[in-house]
Parts: C-alpha cells; structure tokens; sequence
C-alpha cells in the first residue's frame, strides 16, 4: 500500500510517501480502507520528536490519528463490525498510521461512522471529538448552568468543545482572533475574547472549568479565571504525575512529569483551584455516544481545508502555519 512515513524526528522533517506493507491485523483489530484521514498539531508534535518520552516510536512511522473509511477484514475475534461497514476512528497509540491507503484498528475504537457525515466530515472528528468528550463530560462532568472558558475557540478541539459545551447548557467563552468572532458565535460562544485587543483576565472571572490549549503564560491567566474549586484541564501540557501513573510511565520520566508540573500545581493550590493534564485515549463507546449528537445535529463538523493524499506534506504544514478554522483533511480515496 502507498503511505507517508516519518524517517526522522525534526520540526523541518517531511514525510516520504513509499511504498510499504499493509498492516497485519491483530486478533482484536479490524483493518479499514481509508478514505479520509485528519491532520492534527498532534501529528506534527509527534514529527517534532515532543513526545518521546511519552511515546516512544519506532522509525519509520506513519503518522495519522484520525481515518473514516471501510472495513475490508476483520481479525479472528472482531465480531463487533461487518465487511463493508463505513466506520470512523481514533487511532490507539502505537497503531496509528492513517496517512496510508488502509489501517488496521482495534473494534473498540470503532464506531459506524454518522450517516449524515461525509467521509471527509466524519474523518475530521475523532481526535477533536473525544479530546472535548473527555475533557468536558468524563472529566470535567460539565453541568447545565455552569461556565466554561474554551481557549483558542476557531481551532480544530475548540470549534467542536464549544459545541458540545453549549449542548451540555453551559455559557461559554472563548479565545479568538477578530476575524474569527463571528464564526465562534455562529458555534454558540457566549463571550469572545479578541486576544489580539483584549486581555482574558480583564473580561472573565468566576469559571467552573477551563479547557487549557495554549502557552504557559495562558494557562497561568487562565488559573487565576476560574472561581474557587473551579477546574483547569489541560491538553497542551504539562503532563501532571497522575497522568505518568495512569500510562504506566517508568519512574524517571514520572520524576520528570512532577517536576514539568510542579509549578502550576503549587499556582492552583494556592488559588484553590484543580489542575489536571488530559491525553485523550481512543473510544469506540465514546465515539457512538458523539455521532447520536453529529445525527441529532447538535454539533456538526468544521473543516477548513481538504487536501488530496498526494499533498499530505502541505496538509501537514498548512496546521502547523496556525491558520487553519476547524480541521484540515486528507482525501485519501
């Protein structure tokens, strides 16, 4: 099968597309014809070598969490899905690779893919979805009535979280820039903070939860918004102990999670208010519970740009440029 393979780690690396083996499906995995794959900053931190400790890869990798395609074989205890299904994903660590004619997936991180979704639509979801699911739902358990600050509100994560925020009942504020006003409002944002006019801390006060994306200067900020037992969840680091306890890191890089995180936990203990760090896992279970919404048209996809399979390297730097509304897909079929 043709696929793009990462040969190196480097900011400036570029992916080779290459001629590779299919992937041999494990008993519990099905293996998916792809249609549509997803280009997400985590794909080019993964490129930059930020995660080594944390995912230590082996080269060469082909990178790519999210695909939406068709189930062409299933292993020998994949009873969950038939030949044919279209199906939608995201990719388990260590078993990623969807910028790749076909992938094999673990059942569990399946789901049928939204019948109101194309294959570029439903591709552009898995990542973002299940990142806002888990941040919002499972660990924060937002309530009706609640406030919740999203940062970064036109990005791939904030353009669903807001969605799904405002589904939940909460008000919800959001960081953007002015350009992009007008579309955070069209998505249900409550209060937008023009960052390129505004400062957050003079406009917010009193959140139940934050949905940290941003630099560490934002997440201090944004510490100091939430009200007292308020709750800062953060995607963009820095991994916290619990998070190297629960992937079951080895013990110096747990030592050096504790101390990445050491001073903002002492800042949310002092304000009396929780931090916690989130690396969203795949979920099937999670995934269905999200496409009942995308079918209700509760929320519904944002995409900026769709690339063909043969410019994944633009794909890849056109995320990495920052500029892109919504998510940025791969056609692949």
């Amino acid at each position: 099968m043709k696929a793009f393979i990462l040969k190196r780690y480097g900011k400036k690396s570029t992916l080779a597309k290459e001629e590779i083996p299919t992937p041999v499906l494990r008993d519990d995995e099905v293996l998916v014809e792809v249609h549509a794959a997803a280009v997400n900053l985590l794909d080019s931190k993964l490129k930059a070598g930020e995660f080594k400790l944390i995912l230590p890869y082996e080269m060469p990798l082909v990178l790519g969490h999210d695909v939406a395609g068709v189930v062409v074989k299933l292993g020998l205890l994949a009873k969950q899905f038939k030949l044919g299904d279209q199906v939608y994903a995201r990719t388990d660590d260590f078993r990623i690779g969807t910028f790749a004619e076909f992938v094999a997936v673990k059942q569990s991180s399946l789901a049928l893919k939204p019948k109101n979704l194309s294959m570029e639509e439903a591709a552009s979801i898995p990542l973002v979805g299940l990142t806002a699911w888990q941040a919002l739902v499972e660990t924060a358990k937002l309530k009706r009535g609640q406030k919740v600050f999203i940062q970064a509100g036109s990005g791939g994560v904030g353009t669903f979280a807001i969605q799904l925020a405002k589904h939940l009942g909460a008000t919800v504020a959001t960081t953007t820039s002015t350009a992009n006003i007008d579309l955070v409002k069209r998505l249900g944002a409550d209060v937008v903070v023009d960052y390129k006019t505004q400062d957050l801390e003079a406009v917010l006060r009193d959140q139940d939860v934050v949905l940290n994306s941003q630099d560490g200067k934002t997440l201090d900020k944004s510490l100091r918004v939430l009200k007292g037992g308020g709750k800062l969840i953060s995607i963009s680091g820095p991994p916290d102990p619990a998070f190297g306890q629960a992937i079951g890191a080895p013990g110096f890089v747990r030592l050096v999670m504790r101390l990445l995180s050491s001073s903002v936990r002492r800042k949310a203990r002092k304000l009396g208010v929780g931090f916690s760090f989130l690396f969203m896992k795949a979920s099937g279970s999670q995934l269905r519970e999200i496409t009942q919404l995308i079918e209700a048209c509760a929320i519904h996809p944002v995409i900026d740009k769709v690339f063909p399979f043969e410019s994944t390297n633009e794909a890849m730097a056109y995320v990495e440029s920052g500029r892109a509304k919504g998510k940025v897909v791969i056609k692949v079929r």
